[in-house]
């Protein structure tokens, strides 16, 4: 299970850039000022993109985190780290 998990981390590395590469796309190749549709209208794909593109670099985190094992790590004592 630790096995699929790192690996996956990989598949989300990837998985990442990839989204906000065809978002990008998809924007510049269905924009435009003269069409009548929701689709061609700019802002549409400014409000999703700017939705969707930390919630790909949280992906990408994710993937990182899962590449590197860091959930295999228990938790350090929370009482010496908290400042209050």
């Amino acid at each position: 299970m630790n096995k699929l998990k790192k690996y996956l981390g990989i598949v989300w590395l990837c998985l990442a850039p990839a989204i906000i590469y065809f978002l990008i796309k998809g924007a510049t190749a269905n924009i435009d000022l003269a069409g009548k549709k929701d689709i061609n209208n700019p802002v549409i794909w400014i409000i999703i993109i700017g939705i969707f593109t930390p919630i790909a670099i949280g992906l990408m985190i994710f993937g990182w985190y899962a590449w590197k094992n860091e959930f295999e790590k228990p938790p350090t004592n929370s009482a010496k780290n908290n400042v209050s």
